[in-house]
């Protein structure tokens, strides 16, 4: 038995569900997301409750249950609030920009580095933070991931991009003999 698949999800004052087959589909204002369970579980909307349950008994129905639960409770939360990834930037030189849709970077490279984001990704720059905001959980953890992959944080002095909440771990520089 899954835990989370059994939990129902609450749909939020604003937020429109409908079940078609194996789609879901969700709606707020202009803005629409599909979710396919490709017939691996069923999906009712019960007293203003989304309920998932599961086809069979065995153990991938059951991890198929709690992942689409945790798919939908994604896409009501990315309606309502968002999602938010912020990357520090730290070295000398290394600087960022926005410039249309156009993220701008200079990792100390010969070169910059011009990063394209999609249209309904909005990406903001203050100081040494990139903050990415967006609404589908995947597609901003996905643009924060490539954005680091330009320049992933060394560990001697820390330079690079990284997670506001991550941490380096430092090593040891060299030591002379005496």
């Amino acid at each position: 038995m899954s835990r989370i698949g059994k939990k129902p999800i609450k749909i939020p004052a604003g937020v429109e569900v409908s079940v078609n087959g194996d789609l879901v589909e969700f709606k707020k204002g202009s803005v629409q997301k599909v979710l396919d369970t490709k017939g691996n579980v069923d999906v009712n909307v019960q007293e203003g409750e989304l309920v998932f349950i599961s086809k069979g008994t065995d153990r991938q129905s059951s991890a198929f249950w709690g992942t689409y639960r945790a798919l939908g409770q994604n896409v009501i939360t990315g309606l309502t609030e968002g999602f938010k990834k912020q990357l520090e930037i730290n070295g000398v030189g290394y600087k960022a920009a926005v410039n249309g849709k156009v993220l701008e970077l200079q990792l100390g490279y010969s070169h910059p580095i011009n990063y394209e984001f999609p249209q309904d990704i909005q990406v903001s720059v203050e100081k040494n933070v990139i903050t990415i905001v967006g609404d589908d959980k995947q597609v901003v953890g996905q643009i924060a991931a490539e954005i680091r992959s330009f320049r992933a944080p060394e560990p001697y002095k820390g330079k690079g991009i990284k997670y506001i909440d991550e941490t380096i771990i430092r090593k040891a520089g060299k030591t002379s003999k005496k």
